[in-house]
């Protein structure tokens, strides 16, 4: 994100926006807005005032810095010293700094550190109502189950490398398997039955199986014909977090475990 904002440069290849590096762009803060620590505040300064000066710098009216406060819930605090804020109140405010010149791409990092249940559901339907209205939003966060809930597209990059650019129900359909969960007072009588049909379940709790390659109908049916009561019958898919747990996890024990390219020399050597 700091190389795509020209902050960092990278050691080789290029970060663009819209096709130009953003030292180029003759009006970036109509093009791209961006929060990547909400700690940059001067604290002594007020949140009106610190919005006035970002404002003034793009030469964009007073009068946005108003409607933004108003945008994130902060125009009760706007006279207040951002030293004073919460951590949860300078993530709103650099959300709103990100949209002080309504820019078509915004760029967040970590948004939601720090935001309680009512603001983390707030930032959400944010980032979502502005990609709705055509905007490209770029946000990386620790909580998958954020980011499942609020992603697209998912972008995974473990130690430099790219490992996943897909959409997110795509990402987990590839990288997790979904199973049928079954609880039942007669476990060896109903393993025994799905065994016979050449499925292979699983012990699952105290007295539960879990059966992979199969559905809630089908696993059903065979207890109904067994005559077996059944207690839970539930289909059940890992999320996001798991998907991207195993991937990475999956990439890493791979590197780590590939022998160095003089290992390798030497071992071809010989």
């Amino acid at each position: 994100m700091r190389m795509i904002l020209g902050l960092e440069r990278p050691s080789s290849g290029t970060a663009t926006i819209e096709g130009r590096p953003i030292d180029s762009l003759p009006d970036p803060m109509r093009v791209v807005g961006a929060l990547l620590d909400a700690g940059a505040i001067h604290p002594q300064r007020t949140a009106a005032d610190h919005l006035l000066a970002v404002a003034r710098v793009g030469d964009i009216p007073e009068a946005r810095v108003h409607e933004v406060l108003d945008l994130v819930g902060l125009a009760h605090a706007a006279q207040r010293p951002a030293g004073q804020f919460s951590l949860g109140m300078k993530q709103r405010l650099g959300i709103a700094t990100a949209l002080l010149g309504d820019p078509d791409i915004l760029i967040f990092d970590e948004p939601l550190n720090g935001l309680d249940p009512e603001g983390i559901r707030w930032a959400r339907t944010l980032m979502r109502d502005l990609a709705a209205e055509g905007r490209t939003v770029l946000f990386s966060s620790h909580l998958m189950g954020e980011m499942e809930l609020t992603a697209d597209r998912l972008v995974v990059i473990n130690h430099g490398h790219l490992l996943a650019d897909q959409t997110v129900t795509e990402f987990i359909d590839e990288h997790t398997t979904t199973s049928t969960l079954v609880r039942t007072p007669d476990r060896d009588t109903l393993t025994q039955a799905l065994r016979d049909t050449g499925l292979d379940p699983q012990p699952h709790g105290a007295d539960g199986l879990r059966v992979t390659r199969t559905t809630t109908d089908a696993v059903g049916r065979i207890a109904a014909h067994a005559g077996i009561g059944l207690l839970e019958l539930t289909h059940h898919r890992d999320g996001l977090e798991d998907a991207f747990l195993r991937l990475t996890q999956n990439h890493t024990a791979n590197t780590n475990t590939r022998p160095s390219p003089q290992k390798q020399s030497s071992e071809e050597d010989a």
